[in-house]
């Protein structure tokens, strides 16, 4: 089994930590978010307010995955930007949110959450204990792959395209959120 060197691994860990430090604002419950007894939004409300996740916020909407999203969890998303969706193909993301694209939108969706509660530490850790490669069961059924590449996590989805993790270990109220730089694709 190869393992990350320690020095390594903390510095991935400190520049995960640093990246982490998005702007969150906790939006009003008028909204219809859940907030938690110390005051954290959930994974919808934290999307909404980061500024980044439009286009995730707009495709989670269609999709009708917003109450499922808001539900106990705990989950894991791995959530694009903005600029990552910008990566597709033109006219993709105004295809998939039309209402006969539901199930192709719901299985991408689905492709970026992990049951559970996957933080950065742990993702490193399951690398590790990996030989140099983690392998996650996503909520619509097919896997991910997580390796380290030059001090970042990056993430291949099964059509061979990679992400990577910009900022991760945004808590919230039901889970936590990477935040990636691209889109999953799945098989």
């Amino acid at each position: 089994m190869t393992s990350i060197p320690t020095h390594f691994k903390t510095a991935i860990l400190a520049a995960f930590a640093a990246s982490a430090s998005i702007t969150v604002a906790t939006p009003a419950l008028a909204d219809g978010h859940m907030e938690n007894e110390a005051g954290k939004p959930d994974i919808v409300a934290t999307a909404m307010s980061t500024g980044s996740h439009e286009t995730l916020v707009t495709a989670i909407k269609a999709a009708g995955l917003v109450e499922t999203l808001q539900g106990p969890g705990p989950f894991t998303v791995f959530a694009p930007t903005d600029d990552g969706f910008a990566k597709l193909p033109d006219g993709t993301v105004a295809t998939l949110v039309k209402p006969e694209s539901k199930a192709t939108l719901t299985k991408i969706l689905t492709y970026h959450a992990v049951a559970g509660e996957v933080t950065a530490e742990a993702l490193i850790g399951l690398i590790e204990a990996g030989d140099g490669a983690a392998t996650v069961e996503t909520l619509a059924g097919e896997t991910l792959t997580a390796r380290v590449v030059d001090g970042s996590v990056v993430i291949t989805d099964a059509k061979g395209g990679t992400a990577t993790v910009v900022a991760a270990d945004v808590m919230t109220s039901n889970g936590v959120i990477h935040v990636t730089d691209g889109v999953f694709l799945p098989g």
